[in-house]
């Protein structure tokens, strides 16, 4: 049976967890206003991107782009996962894990090779300890990511797609739906999908009429779209991550919450633990003293 002292001491180690806990919880708290204000900030450039192609797209016959060519029979694809650098968030890690496991098993299943891009130490790390080494990784700013970070995951994927080096480029992150839930899952960044674009297959567009143009292009709506549709993947890739970051903040502090309230129960549960175990004291020393009182007299 443990000794008050050592209930004591337990109760004091608790109270020290719930000070850590309670603190990275604030952390996190403030943490994801930021991000959330980061997401909220960018979307009004990735409508306006959207919109804009959605101009260049009506505005020509028939467009073709590297970038939206649908490859039926996949031989390389790269999965773009993201996760995060530190620990202590629940199951964000581990999900997004087993998520990309089962991607690989079905890829590989199908003869189809998968390439990693890692964005985390808890992921990079990972699938490095197994065997399988990404062939780009991101380490250190999971939870305040840089635009930089999707641009060069966009300059090495973008390439290698429009030569057809590879037929598809997936995105596995968490989707932040709001401070308490994030859901993982798994998207196609490439090929771009037309349908978010112009809302019906590019191939099937006829010429659009003048007085229904918005925009005169410059030097033909073609070229415009040559520059814009390359922007527009890295503007996606770049809302993903930062959605991924935004997750990872609300899983630490739902986690860091739990551990905070579940350390206060665990603290009521040994101050009634010692509680008893000091009445039980009390009572035999009262019953010794009675005792040995009754011996004198006898």
């Amino acid at each position: 049976m443990a000794t008050l002292r050592d209930i004591r001491r337990r109760i004091s180690s608790v109270e020290s967890t719930i000070q850590v806990t309670r603190t990275m919880e604030m952390v996190s708290t403030a943490k994801i206003r930021k991000a959330q204000n980061r997401i909220e900030h960018a979307r009004p450039y990735a409508n306006a991107l959207a919109e804009m192609l959605n101009e260049v797209a009506t505005s020509s016959r028939k467009i073709k782009h590297p970038l939206l060519a649908v490859r039926r029979n996949e031989k390389v694809v790269v999965a773009i996962c993201m996760a995060s650098d530190r620990g202590l968030a629940g199951g964000f890690n581990i999900n997004i894990i087993h998520l990309t496991e089962e991607y690989i098993r079905e890829k590989t299943e199908q003869g189809i090779e998968v390439r990693l891009i890692t964005i985390g130490r808890k992921i990079t790390d990972y699938f490095t300890e197994i065997g399988i080494e990404p062939i780009m990784s991101f380490v250190g700013n999971s939870g305040e990511p840089s635009y930089e970070d999707a641009r060069e995951i966009a300059n090495l994927v973008i390439p290698q797609y429009s030569d057809a080096q590879i037929d598809e480029v997936a995105l596995i992150y968490n989707r932040f739906i709001n401070v308490a839930v994030q859901r993982p899952e798994v998207g196609v960044l490439l090929p771009v999908n037309a349908e978010d674009i112009v809302g019906e297959e590019i191939d099937e567009l006829d010429d659009v009429e003048e007085p229904y143009k918005k925009y005169i292009f410059e030097p033909s709506a073609k070229q415009v779209l040559q520059t814009l549709l390359p922007k527009y993947v890295e503007v996606l890739l770049f809302q993903a991550i930062l959605e991924s970051a935004a997750s990872e903040h609300g899983a630490r502090r739902v986690a860091m919450k739990a551990a905070s309230d579940n350390a206060s129960n665990m603290i009521v549960t040994l101050t009634r633990s010692y509680n008893r175990a000091r009445q039980a004291a009390i009572t035999t020393e009262i019953s010794e003293i009675v005792g040995g009182a009754e011996a004198l007299k006898g």
